[in-house]
C-alpha cells in the first residue's frame, strides 16, 4: 500500500524535530504556526475494487486524536460521493510534543536555555538545539566554565587551573570541540586566536601548553652536570651542548639507547612525529644533522618534515639496500603515509614510491631495530 498514515507522518515529523527546526522556532520566539502534512490516499479508480481497505485506512486516521484532519471528497455515481483524509494538522505545539513523545526533551531544553544567563551562549543554543540535548546532564558545567573563562582567565594559565566545580581537564578534554565553539561565541574577538585551529584549544584561547620535551644524550662520554642524558624542555634548549658536532635524531628509544659511540655527537630521541619539537632549535641549521627512521613509508615523511626546516639533514639506514639486506625481518605497516613528499632526495623517493605501490610486498616496513647491530656500527664507522 502507497497511502500515507500517521505513521508517516509521526515519521516525517521525527526527521525534522531531529535536525532541531522546533526546538529552534520555540526558543527564538518564533510565533507558532500550525504544521501540515499532505497525505497520499487512494484515487477514484479504487473507491469500487478496494473499498473494505479504503475504510480501514480511513478508520487509522480518525482514530489519531492528536491530528486535525482536513477531508477531501471523492466518488460518484456507483457509490456515492465518500470523503477521505486529504492533509494532517498540527495546531499548537503541545499536541506536536506529545505525538512526538518529545515533551520531557522539550522542557528540559526550555530549562537549560533560561538559564544559560549569556545573552550570546543562549543565541548558540538557539541555533544547536539538539547539540544541547545531547549534552543535558552536563550543560550546566559547560556554560559554567565558559563563564569562568570569560571571566576569571588570564594568560598564560594552564587548564588545570579552571576552578569551576565538577570540572577537570578529563572534563574539558572531553568537551572540547563544544567548549571551543562557545568560546569562540562568547568571548571577545582580541582574546580569540583566530590564526590557530580550534584543534589547538590551548592556543586558540590564551592558555598555556604543556612544554615540549627533548631527550639527548651524549654519545662519547661527555657530561653536563654529572649527567650523560637529559630531558629539557624545547624552549630552554637554546644552545648547542658545548663540543658536539654531529647531531643524531633516532626515532626508536632502544636504538637510541644502543646507539654506538660517536665523537662530538650526541643523539636525540626523536619519538615519531614528535620530531617535530626540533623544529624550534635553531642551532640545528648550523649542526651536522642526521635522521634515522624506520623503513616505512611514516619514516620517511618524518624525514621530509625533519627537512622541511633543516634542509641539510641526512638520512641513516633508510635505503634499499638496507631494506633488500633484512628481508627476514620486514613486518606490515599498520597504514601508510601516502601524502606528497617534497623534500626527499631522489632516491629516497623511489624508494618511498615502492613501498606506497607494494612492489616489494604489502605495506612493508623495516624498523630500525631489527637491523643487524654490526650494520649500524659499520654504518657509524664510515
Amino acid at each position: 500500500m502507497t497511502w500515507t498514515t500517521p505513521r508517516d507522518v509521526r515519521a516525517l515529523l521525527l526527521k525534522r524535530w531531529s535536525s532541531g527546526t522546533y526546538l529552534a522556532r520555540l526558543a527564538s520566539g518564533e510565533p507558532w504556526c500550525p504544521l501540515s502534512v499532505p497525505i497520499r490516499g487512494p484515487r477514484s479508480g479504487e473507491l469500487a475494487s478496494r473499498f473494505e481497505e479504503i475504510r480501514g485506512w480511513v478508520a487509522q486516521w480518525e482514530a489519531e486524536p492528536r491530528l486535525r484532519l482536513e477531508y477531501k471528497r471523492m466518488g460518484g455515481r456507483t457509490l456515492g460521493v465518500n470523503t477521505i483524509p486529504a492533509r494532517a494538522w498540527i495546531d499548537d505545539e503541545e499536541t506536536l510534543w506529545a505525538l512526538l513523545k518529545t515533551a520531557d526533551d522539550v522542557r528540559t531544553f526550555c530549562t537549560l536555555h533560561e538559564a544559560a544567563g549569556m545573552p550570546r551562549i543562549a543565541a548558540w543554543m538557539a541555533a544547536n538545539p539538539m547539540k544541547v540535548l545531547g549534552l543535558a546532564g552536563d550543560w550546566p558545567s559547560i556554560t559554567a566554565t565558559v563563564r569562568w573563562v570569560e571571566e576569571r582567565a588570564r594568560p598564560g594559565m594552564y587548564l588545570r587551573q579552571i576552578d569551576v566545580p565538577g570540572v577537570d581537564t578529563k572534563f574539558i578534554e572531553r568537551h572540547r570541540g563544544v567548549l571551543a565553539a562557545l568560546l569562540d561565541a562568547q568571548l571577545d574577538p582580541e582574546r580569540i586566536r583566530d590564526d590557530l585551529p580550534r584543534s589547538d584549544f590551548e592556543g586558540r584561547y590564551g592558555f598555556r601548553k604543556k612544554p615540549g620535551l627533548v631527550r639527548f644524550r651524549f654519545l662519547d662520554g661527555r657530561s653536563l652536570a654529572d649527567f650523560t642524558e637529559m630531558t629539557v624542555r624545547v624552549a630552554e634548549f637554546t644552545q648547542r651542548p658545548a663540543g658536539t658536532g654531529t647531531v643524531y635524531v633516532v626515532e626508536n628509544e632502544v636504538s637510541y639507547l644502543a646507539f654506538p659511540e660517536v665523537t662530538g655527537a650526541i643523539a636525540i630521541f626523536g619519538g615519531g612525529y614528535s620530531v617535530g619539537l626540533l623544529e624550534s632549535l635553531p642551532w640545528l641549521a648550523e649542526t651536522e644533522l642526521i635522521y634515522w627512521g624506520d623503513i616505512d613509508t611514516h619514516g620517511f615523511a618524518i624525514l621530509d618534515r625533519l627537512r622541511s626546516r633543516f634542509p641539510h639533514a641526512a638520512s641513516m639506514l633508510m635505503d634499499r639496500g638496507t631494506l633488500l639486506a633484512h628481508r627476514a625481518h620486514w613486518t606490515r605497516e599498520p597504514s601508510q603515509a601516502t601524502q606528497p613528499l617534497t623534500h626527499l632526495a631522489p632516491a629516497e623517493v623511489q624508494l618511498w614510491q615502492e613501498l606506497c605501490a607494494q612492489t616489494h610486498g604489502r605495506s612493508i616496513r623495516l624498523e630500525q631495530e631489527r637491523i643487524r647491530f654490526s650494520v649500524v656500527q659499520n654504518q657509524i664507522a664510515r
